[in-house]
Parts: structure tokens; C-alpha cells; sequence
């Protein structure tokens, strides 16, 4: 499965690149059988002024709740991931969104998703936007969605 790795909002204003770390997650959770359940974790990475560079992932854990059509990603895990990234970092690497999949070949976010986007974007207290992306069978949808509940759509950098 091939990914793009950099993304850009229309006026090319906010760039968003994703390392091949993270495409590789995102490769290995595809949901290609009709048995593959949703998978989802948290994005990593650093904040270059309005730019995003992604450098890791977290994947699914055994206590996350995982169906065909849903996934519920529970703190245990994916916060001592994050928190071992910050620190060894120096505070350079940090949370910025989070993924999931779909079993779709390109991916479009559903009610819950953006119900759940839009709570997570106001609970930033960095008032940064919030990054999502889906991960389909063929593509991503990525997004950012600020704190006011606005949501960008990104596009492939071309």
C-alpha cells in the first residue's frame, strides 16, 4: 500500500509530512479482509511553526475496543508511548492528533468521528488544531480541526 507522506491545506499555508515510521503503521492496519477490525492509535510529532512533522504512531493495544465498524482507543499504552517520546525528546516531540481505519478505500469520516474531532480539538490546551486522519484501503483523509470546531480538509502536497 502506498501512502503520500506530505500534506497541505488549499493555500499551502500549513504543511503536514508523515514519516515513513508512520505510513508504516498505517500500512500494517489496513483493513483488506472482511475480518480486519478497526485499528487507531496517537500521532507524534514536531511543531515547526504552522508546519507538523509526524514522526511516530502509536498502534492498537489489547485493551482497546476494536469491531469491523468501530474503534475505541483507551489511554493505557498509548499515553506512556507519548509520554516516553516527550521526554526523551525534550519536549519536542508531542501529541497532535490521532488515526484510525475504516474499511473503505478512500475514507470518509463518519458523524461519530467528527463528534469526537470537534470534543478533542476544544480540550487542546495549546489550542492548536487537532490532526486526524483515516486510514483507508486505497488513501488517507486527513484533516485538522481547530478548537472552534473548523475543520480543514488536507490535500496531497502535488
Amino acid at each position: 500500500m502506498q501512502f503520500v507522506s506530505g500534506w497541505t491545506t488549499l493555500d499551502k499555508r500549513i504543511l503536514v509530512n508523515f514519516d515513513d515510521k508512520v505510513l508504516d503503521v498505517f500500512r500494517q492496519h489496513v483493513q483488506c479482509l472482511v475480518s480486519d477490525a478497526e485499528a487507531g492509535g496517537l500521532l507524534l510529532g514536531e511543531v515547526r511553526g504552522w508546519h507538523l512533522n509526524l514522526v511516530d504512531a502509536t498502534f492498537p493495544t489489547a485493551g482497546d475496543l476494536r469491531s469491523r465498524y468501530s474503534f475505541e482507543r483507551l489511554p493505557q499504552g498509548h499515553a506512556e508511548v507519548a509520554q516516553k517520546l516527550w521526554s526523551n525528546s525534550q519536549g519536542a516531540v508531542r501529541y497532535l492528533g490521532e488515526w484510525h481505519s475504516h474499511p473503505q478505500d478512500l475514507p470518509i469520516p463518519s458523524g461519530i468521528d467528527r463528534s469526537e474531532w470537534r470534543r478533542l480539538a476544544s480540550e487542546r490546551k495549546d489550542k492548536r488544531p487537532f490532526l486526524a486522519v483515516i486510514v483507508g484501503r486505497a488513501g488517507l483523509h486527513v484533516e485538522l480541526v481547530s478548537s472552534n470546531a473548523d475543520g480543514r480538509v488536507l490535500h496531497p502536497c502535488t
